[in-house]
């Protein structure tokens, strides 16, 4: 029997080095984090990659002359179908590079843009998706190769149908738009309502954020027992998934959301794009960062994380607990420095979400803080208030309760956003 599987495309991955952009960051590093973006996207198979050196960028080809001949031997020579540049490309930039090359060529926003289409699993992320695509492709109309057609669905920058007019491309993206907004602003409302019929819910939301690949979906699915997909990939999830939760020992009940992994470089249109995604975190009531301890580069990955956070404008008061993970692929020496670094250290813990080392701990610091979030109220409630009376029992709040001359006393112990709602009943 024929195998009609269609051939993988072969890929290059090349990361310019260009001294104004670096901010301190190993060029290594960065092209490994390019190779695993390429690797994340079904279809392609990452040939080679490399750094090339720029000191003065060329405003047409990125590259010089010279660099642009040996890159396009090395392409013809191992037969690559894409190439993947790590950066932003100007149109003209693609356009010039892809004549050149006869190849087709990605810059870092367009393969992030496929990332999450590939990937994009509830209503909303893919119409955000679908809106940030069209406007990336609006810019530069980008044709498609036949070759690749086949392969894979996707957004029409990998592969997809011949080329068309630029002019009746422009209308029908525009079109679309429209409509994807149209859609967009319905899905929104209906979110909304959700979001306000969770706002009645008196537990607490304890986000899961960091940078991508860092374990949070495999610490979600140890805290939960839930299935969430969990590799070693690049963008593994994308769309919020919550669980609720009840912490051992008596804790209280949680709403767990795990987010999409943050990155360095992500477009600004794309955080735009999972506002959706990162709600959950301006929501939260705890944030809880996890780290990749055993990355050489984490400490510039926090820094992203933070950059992230504050551009999203979560507010510096929201407690926040930092979980240095993956101690378990760190060397006997490495692993007891940073366990003894986590100990003196408010407010971080040192665990393996893999192995479950550590975990207990981890749930004992969300139940402190998360406690430590309330405060002690007296309550006096008439006769005639049974329905708010009976509220403050349901969210098990209620301490001590005697009963007075013109009601009830009640004793409670509550957070902020449960008296805020028990205003509104």
């Amino acid at each position: 029997m024929t195998d009609t599987a269609p051939q993988a495309t072969r890929a290059w991955v090349l990361h310019p080095d260009i001294p104004e952009r670096r901010a301190g960051r190993d060029p290594a590093y960065a092209l490994e984090e390019a190779v695993a973006l390429a690797r994340a996207l079904p279809g392609l198979d990452v040939a080679g990659s490399e750094i090339v050196r720029l000191n003065h960028p060329n405003p047409g080809t990125l590259f010089g002359r010279g660099k642009i001949e040996e890159l396009r031997a090395l392409i013809e020579a191992e037969d690559i179908g894409l190439v993947l540049i790590d950066g932003p490309l100007s149109p003209v930039q693609q356009r010039n590079i892809e004549r050149a090359w006869n190849v087709k060529v990605l810059d870092r926003t367009g393969l992030i843009l496929e990332i999450f289409s590939d990937r994009a699993a509830t209503r909303e992320g893919v119409l955000q998706v679908e809106m940030a695509a069209l406007s990336y492709q609006r810019t530069r109309l980008v044709r498609a190769w036949t070759h690749l057609e086949r392969q894979r669905g996707g957004l029409g920058f990998v592969g997809g149908p011949g080329e068309t007019q630029i002019e009746a491309d422009r209308r029908a993206i525009d079109d679309q738009i429209v409509r994807l907004r149209r859609q967009l602003d319905k899905v929104v409302r209906t979110r909304q309502l959700h979001r306000k019929a969770r706002a009645k819910v008196p537990f607490p939301i304890v986000a899961l954020v960091g940078y991508t690949n860092a374990g949070k979906s495999t610490l979600f699915n140890r805290l939960t027992g839930a299935q969430v997909m969990q590799k070693d990939m690049l963008f593994a999830t994308l769309d919020p998934t919550m669980r609720r939760i009840e912490l051992p020992g008596g804790g209280p009940e949680v709403i767990l959301s795990d987010t999409v992994g943050f990155i360095s470089d992500l477009p600004t249109e794309l955080v735009a794009a999972f506002r959706a995604t990162l709600e959950e975190v301006l929501e939260a009531d705890l944030i809880v960062h996890v780290r990749d301890i055993s990355h050489p580069e984490t400490e510039a990955q926090d820094e992203d994380v933070h950059a992230i956070l504050d551009s999203l404008g979560v507010r510096e008061s929201t407690p926040r607990i930092e979980v240095w993970n993956k101690i378990d692929q760190l060397d006997a020496d490495r692993r007891q420095a940073a366990l003894t670094k986590a100990a003196r250290t408010d407010d971080v813990l040192a665990l393996s979400a893999a192995t479950g080392d550590g975990i207990d701990a981890l749930v004992a610091a969300i139940d402190a803080k998360l406690a430590r979030d309330t405060h002690v109220t007296e309550v006096h409630l008439g006769f005639d208030e049974g329905r708010r009376r009976a509220w403050l029992f349901d969210q098990g709040v209620v301490e001590d309760e005697r009963q007075t001359q013109d009601g009830f006393a009640l004793t409670v112990r509550w957070s902020d956003k449960q008296a805020a709602q028990f205003e509104t009943i």
